[in-house]
């Protein structure tokens, strides 16, 4: 009797014990599932649709009704009745948040079925906005680890937006640059080093540094600069702007108009609170606070809003190359390879099987091929803030190869597609592919020691230190053997300058080969054949490829990744290369350049260069300005034809009501 007692007390203490642990850990669990939000909705909400309530009442039986919700959802989009859809995708994602197929489900109804219904490309962006949105701010933050939504959503980036299929993408892309123009200003201005990777990838970090060491919170700010935070009270007492991307808009169109050619005028019609604005912004005793205030605003705005880490984005710099964040592929490229990182910390040899990498992963190479082919972007902010359709140039960015194999070795030892012993393998074509049009891109740039270098990577095919030149091609080793002047000249035939991307690089390396090699180093012959050759490839295209693009039923508008004026490629690719070069041998290729080119880049040069010069000048340490840049003939009609062609640029917007 006294052993079962003794038992029976051991028993009722372990028990004791057991309940007391599990009201502890239960309310542990509980508040921890809260915070994760790792449950399910347990009460409607105003605004909810009505089958919220009814899947919360039917207790254990509502994922029976969401079932049916489900069903139901695809029957109504296969019917096209997608705002109908929305409601009822809407509905499930309340009662099951951690469900990823619904919101990938819900945002593509927005952001493809939903958007091309509408009528103006401002209604478009609306929707595809929303359908980001969704993913980014709600669907993500309550399944941080899935996989599924980091795809989806830089999917969108890559496809809908950096891609051409909609016929409003170019919209589109300069709705993001605009965006990104806002949120961290301008990309730093380009220097002669930038002809070093490393040092343009060095560059753009020290750019997002002070973004990503910001304060986080005003009273830090106040902490750290107190002028920084009398700044800010300032500009809300008198400006009324808050702390966040208001702010950061009307900061970056006054900087714009500081620099524009028509500042005068807009200043004397400026509103009070531009104008008020406007004068802290040249106010000297806050010099120093507004880079402080600024980093605040934009960390704040980059994290709050959009949900994205500035340390995560400096780590991106480094390891892929100078990205320019007003391109949409940069944030495909975060938002895959950041879905990637979090899939990896939670993969192992038994689950493997639910992980799909491979299509993640072709969204991060794809990404980086993007930046590759349109990663130098030229955009005129406010143009497009004034309500104009801007200038928007996007051309080759050659930072992005080497980076570009570095990481395809990386994302083959994922690939159970991608092994050497395979007859065919995705990646390899398409880092063949990559690799021919690098070749073609720097041997029209005149760097035909690049160009013969990855000519030898083409031929030898090694990814990650593994081969794939044997891949099943009977005349590989014949493509490879010849001269690279004939290889280059063998593939432009068949037409491949038809392509979009192909005729970009073309003619944008020619004429780089025509400033750098035929103005830079005085050879007159060599500057007339790269230029000729460069305005012959964009007649070509231009009066080829947007004509079968509109005979396909297209709009022409959606594959114009070039001016259709030739004067204002070449225009702008000068100024892009004039700034990269030394003084000296800016004015070397602009004296040697003819009047018409310097015209696209006079203001430029004045702007930055002229006080610097002439006060070295009047010390009578350097040569003045106009010694070194005379100014062109023509220059006001010039001004005046760059001005209507905006104009024009406005008139021309896109069409994208449904036919």
């Amino acid at each position: 009797m006294r052993r079962d007692t003794f038992v029976q007390t051991i028993a009722a203490a372990a028990a004791i014990v057991a309940l007391g642990a599990s009201a502890l850990l239960g309310a542990q669990l509980t508040s921890s599932a809260g915070r994760h939000k790792l449950v399910y909705t347990d009460r409607a909400e105003d605004g909810d649709p009505p089958q919220v309530a009814i899947g919360i009442a039917m207790g254990a039986f509502r994922g029976v009704f969401v079932n049916f919700l489900w069903l139901r959802a695809n029957t109504l989009k296969e019917e096209g009745k997608f705002y109908e859809a929305l409601e009822l995708a809407r509905a499930i994602t309340r009662l099951q948040p951690r469900f990823p197929q619904v919101w990938v489900f819900h945002a593509w109804n927005m952001a493809y079925n939903i958007s091309v219904s509408t009528h103006t490309q401002d209604e478009r962006w609306q929707w595809v906005q929303a359908g980001i949105r969704l993913l980014r701010d709600e669907a993500i933050p309550a399944n941080p680890n899935d996989m599924l939504l980091h795809k989806e959503l830089a999917w969108i980036y890559l496809h809908k937006i950096a891609g051409i299929t909609d016929d409003a993408n170019q919209f589109y892309k300069r709705k993001v640059a605009e965006e990104w123009t806002i949120n961290l200003g301008e990309p730093p201005p380009p220097t002669p080093k930038d002809r070093s990777a490393a040092n343009a990838i060095n560059r753009y970090v020290e750019w997002l540094t002070p973004v990503a060491e910001a304060a986080r919170t005003p009273e830090e700010l106040a902490r750290r600069s107190p002028a920084a935070a009398g700044l800010l009270r300032r500009i809300h007492a008198e400006v009324g702007d808050p702390p966040d991307r208001t702010l950061l808009r009307r900061y970056e169109r006054l900087k714009a108009l500081e620099r524009s050619a028509v500042r005068r005028q807009v200043e004397a019609t400026m509103g009070p609170n531009n104008a008020a604005m406007l004068a802290l912004m040249r106010d000297p005793q806050y010099a120093d606070a507004w880079p402080e205030l600024l980093a605040f605003v934009r960390r704040r705005t980059i994290t709050a809003e959009y949900r994205m880490d500035p340390l995560r984005m400096i780590r991106y710099t480094r390891k892929y190359g100078p990205i320019d964040w007003r391109h949409p592929a940069a944030h495909s490229l975060y938002w895959g390879a950041k879905g990637v990182e979090e899939a990896l910390g939670r993969w192992h040899e038994g689950n493997k099987r639910d992980f799909d990498f491979i299509n993640s992963d072709r969204i991060v190479i794809q990404s980086l091929q993007e930046l590759y082919r349109s990663g130098e972007i030229y955009f005129n902010f406010l143009e497009f803030t004034s309500g104009m359709e801007s200038f928007y140039m996007a051309s080759v960015n050659p930072h992005f190869v080497e980076s570009y194999g570095e990481v395809l070795g990386e994302l083959v030892q994922r690939s159970w597609a991608d092994q050497p012993d395979r007859p065919y393998t995705v990646y390899a074509a398409g880092y063949e592919n990559f690799l021919k049009d690098a070749v073609r891109f720097f041997y029209r740039r005149g760097q035909f020691d690049e160009a013969e270098r990855h000519y030898r990577k083409l031929g030898a095919l090694t990814i990650g230190g593994r081969s794939y030149a044997q891949l099943n091609d009977p005349m590989r080793a014949w493509d490879y053997s010849r001269p690279l002047q004939e290889f280059v000249h063998f593939e432009l035939q068949n037409e491949r300058i038809l392509s979009a991307y192909v005729a970009v690089s073309e003619i944008v390396g020619a004429l780089q080969g025509a400033y750098a090699s035929g103005l830079l180093g005085d050879d007159e012959e060599l500057f007339r054949a790269q230029f000729d050759y460069a305005r012959t490839a964009h007649a070509f295209y231009m009066q080829r490829q947007l004509r079968e693009t509109v005979a396909m039923g297209a709009q022409a508008g959606r594959t114009e990744f070039l001016d259709r004026d030739f004067r204002i490629v070449a225009g702008q690719v000068f100024r892009e290369l004039i700034m990269l070069v030394p003084v000296a041998d800016a004015s070397a290729m602009y004296n040697r350049a003819p009047e018409d080119l310097r015209r696209f880049v006079y203001d430029l040069l004045a702007e930055t260069y002229r006080e610097p010069m002439d006060a070295l000048a009047r010390e009578q340490t350097g040569e003045s300005f106009n010694g070194l840049f005379p100014e062109p003939t023509g220059m006001t009609a010039h001004r005046a034809m760059m001005e209507q062609r905006a104009l024009e640029r406005a008139e021309q917007r896109i069409d994208v009501a449904p036919k």
